[in-house]
């Protein structure tokens, strides 16, 4: 790997390929695969769910739970809270986890010391 040695003795990445092949870069991209591969896949099933018993289960779905509210229409709300909890979920964990591991990454590619 093509690599320069800063004057603090830490490697600076000099190629995206280097940053691509660096340990760091692959960490990374880990952590984020390990949280979104799963929320992604929560979620379609969810969305399918809601879809299937919408085209399958028409007297579960149209049963009234108050005045003309009924399972669909519940169901279907439920999809647009959980849209905005799975953004929220993942904000503060990108926060936490993400952010600040790119930011040294960033860092040391750029060759910034802030």
């Amino acid at each position: 790997m093509s690599e320069t040695r800063r004057a603090d003795g830490d490697p600076e990445l000099t190629t995206y390929r280097d940053v691509q092949l660096s340990p760091d870069f692959s960490e990374l991209r880990r952590r984020f695969r390990r949280f979104v591969f799963p929320m992604t896949g929560l979620f379609l099933a969810w969305y399918f769910l809601y879809v299937l018993l919408a085209d399958y289960a028409h007297d579960f779905m149209s049963q009234r739970v108050f005045g003309n509210i009924n399972v669909a229409l519940l169901f279907g709300l439920g999809q647009f809270v959980s849209t905005f909890a799975i953004t929220m979920i993942y904000v503060r964990w990108a926060n936490r986890e993400i952010d600040p591991p790119a930011a040294q990454m960033r860092e040391l590619i750029e060759g910034v010391d802030q």
